[in-house]
Protein backbone atom coordinates (compact mmCIF):
# COMPACT_ATOMS: atom_id res chain seq x y z
CA UNK A 1 0.00 0.00 0.00
CA UNK A 2 1.51 3.61 -0.82
CA UNK A 3 1.98 5.65 2.20
CA UNK A 4 -0.25 8.99 2.16
CA UNK A 5 1.84 11.69 3.85
CA UNK A 6 0.52 13.69 6.33
CA UNK A 7 -0.60 17.04 3.43
CA UNK A 8 -1.98 15.06 1.50
CA UNK A 9 -4.63 13.27 3.93
CA UNK A 10 -5.47 16.53 5.21
CA UNK A 11 -6.13 18.04 2.14
CA UNK A 12 -7.91 15.15 1.26
CA UNK A 13 -10.07 15.70 4.55
CA UNK A 14 -10.63 19.74 4.05
CA UNK A 15 -11.96 18.96 0.30
CA UNK A 16 -14.70 16.62 1.93
CA UNK A 17 -15.51 18.64 4.60
CA UNK A 18 -16.17 21.62 2.27
CA UNK A 19 -18.47 19.38 0.34
CA UNK A 20 -20.54 18.29 3.13
CA UNK A 21 -20.74 22.01 3.80
CA UNK A 22 -21.54 23.14 0.25
CA UNK A 23 -24.11 20.68 0.14
CA UNK A 24 -25.60 21.60 3.90
CA UNK A 25 -24.93 18.14 5.29
CA UNK A 26 -22.70 20.36 7.93
CA UNK A 27 -22.87 23.64 9.23
CA UNK A 28 -19.58 23.51 10.11
CA UNK A 29 -16.82 21.24 9.86
CA UNK A 30 -13.61 21.13 12.07
CA UNK A 31 -10.11 20.08 9.69
CA UNK A 32 -8.36 17.65 11.48
CA UNK A 33 -6.35 18.75 14.63
CA UNK A 34 -2.71 20.25 13.91
CA UNK A 35 0.07 20.39 16.53
CA UNK A 36 1.15 23.33 15.12
CA UNK A 37 -0.28 27.01 14.32
CA UNK A 38 3.17 26.72 10.96
CA UNK A 39 1.46 22.98 10.26
CA UNK A 40 -1.92 24.34 10.19
CA UNK A 41 -1.17 27.65 7.94
CA UNK A 42 0.52 25.57 5.33
CA UNK A 43 -2.99 24.30 4.08
CA UNK A 44 -4.65 27.42 4.37
CA UNK A 45 -3.86 28.55 0.78
CA UNK A 46 -5.53 25.45 -0.41
CA UNK A 47 -8.06 25.44 2.25
CA UNK A 48 -8.77 29.11 0.63
CA UNK A 49 -8.90 27.70 -3.22
CA UNK A 50 -11.54 25.05 -1.89
CA UNK A 51 -13.80 27.64 0.13
CA UNK A 52 -13.44 29.62 -3.27
CA UNK A 53 -14.63 26.83 -5.34
CA UNK A 54 -17.43 25.73 -2.75
CA UNK A 55 -18.44 28.83 -1.96
CA UNK A 56 -17.59 28.56 1.75
CA UNK A 57 -15.41 30.38 4.46
CA UNK A 58 -13.02 29.33 6.58
CA UNK A 59 -11.93 30.69 9.96
CA UNK A 60 -8.20 29.79 12.01
CA UNK A 61 -8.78 28.44 14.90
CA UNK A 62 -6.02 28.75 17.38
CA UNK A 63 -7.71 27.88 20.59
CA UNK A 64 -10.63 25.32 19.33
CA UNK A 65 -13.51 24.95 21.71
CA UNK A 66 -13.12 22.16 24.48
CA UNK A 67 -16.02 19.99 25.28
CA UNK A 68 -17.14 16.70 26.43
CA UNK A 69 -17.88 16.27 22.86
CA UNK A 70 -14.04 15.31 21.77
CA UNK A 71 -10.99 13.68 23.86
CA UNK A 72 -9.27 16.52 25.56
CA UNK A 73 -6.01 15.58 24.06
CA UNK A 74 -7.75 15.36 20.33
CA UNK A 75 -7.96 18.73 20.56
CA UNK A 76 -6.57 20.79 23.31
CA UNK A 77 -3.28 22.83 22.12
CA UNK A 78 -4.20 22.17 18.46
CA UNK A 79 -4.87 23.92 15.57
CA UNK A 80 -7.74 23.92 13.51
CA UNK A 81 -9.10 25.06 10.41
CA UNK A 82 -12.82 25.58 10.65
CA UNK A 83 -15.01 26.08 7.36
CA UNK A 84 -19.12 27.24 7.17
CA UNK A 85 -20.76 28.87 4.74
CA UNK A 86 -23.11 31.01 6.77
CA UNK A 87 -21.52 33.75 8.95
CA UNK A 88 -24.24 33.12 11.64
CA UNK A 89 -22.78 29.86 12.06
CA UNK A 90 -19.08 30.94 13.42
CA UNK A 91 -20.88 33.53 15.11
CA UNK A 92 -22.72 30.49 17.04
CA UNK A 93 -19.54 28.78 17.44
CA UNK A 94 -18.22 32.10 18.65
CA UNK A 95 -20.08 32.92 21.33
CA UNK A 96 -20.51 29.17 22.94
CA UNK A 97 -16.69 29.34 23.24
CA UNK A 98 -17.42 33.01 25.28
CA UNK A 99 -20.37 31.14 26.98
CA UNK A 100 -18.34 28.51 28.04
CA UNK A 101 -15.23 30.63 28.93
CA UNK A 102 -17.62 32.76 31.43
CA UNK A 103 -19.27 29.24 33.11
CA UNK A 104 -15.70 28.64 33.83
CA UNK A 105 -14.80 31.99 35.47
CA UNK A 106 -18.45 31.81 37.59
CA UNK A 107 -17.42 28.41 38.72
CA UNK A 108 -20.92 27.10 36.79
CA UNK A 109 -19.36 25.02 34.36
CA UNK A 110 -20.66 21.45 35.67
CA UNK A 111 -23.55 19.55 35.50
CA UNK A 112 -26.54 20.99 32.75
CA UNK A 113 -24.66 24.06 31.55
CA UNK A 114 -20.90 21.52 30.73
CA UNK A 115 -23.50 18.88 29.14
CA UNK A 116 -25.92 21.71 27.78
CA UNK A 117 -22.61 23.13 25.74
CA UNK A 118 -20.88 19.83 24.49
CA UNK A 119 -24.79 19.34 23.32
CA UNK A 120 -24.83 22.91 21.10
CA UNK A 121 -21.19 22.05 20.06
CA UNK A 122 -21.98 18.84 18.41
CA UNK A 123 -25.61 20.50 16.89
CA UNK A 124 -23.27 23.00 15.56
CA UNK A 125 -21.06 20.32 13.71
CA UNK A 126 -24.74 18.81 12.53
CA UNK A 127 -23.91 15.58 14.30
CA UNK A 128 -27.44 13.22 15.17
CA UNK A 129 -28.08 13.50 18.28
CA UNK A 130 -27.95 9.82 18.95
CA UNK A 131 -24.01 10.11 18.00
CA UNK A 132 -24.03 13.33 20.32
CA UNK A 133 -25.30 11.27 23.27
CA UNK A 134 -22.52 7.90 22.65
CA UNK A 135 -19.56 10.44 22.12
CA UNK A 136 -20.52 12.57 25.37
CA UNK A 137 -20.74 9.29 27.38
CA UNK A 138 -17.42 7.42 25.53
CA UNK A 139 -15.47 10.03 26.43
CA UNK A 140 -13.42 9.90 29.65
CA UNK A 141 -10.64 11.86 28.74
CA UNK A 142 -12.40 15.38 29.72
CA UNK A 143 -11.20 18.87 31.55
CA UNK A 144 -10.76 18.67 35.45
CA UNK A 145 -11.91 22.34 37.20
Amino acid sequence: MQTIDSYSYQCGVMDCFNEMVRVGIKSLALSHPMDSAVERDALVPYAMQLCRSYGNKLYLEDAPLITDLFPLSQNQGKFHILFYRADHILEQYLRLKARKAALVTEGAYFGGNRSRVAWEYGQLLSYPEDVISRMIQANTDRERF
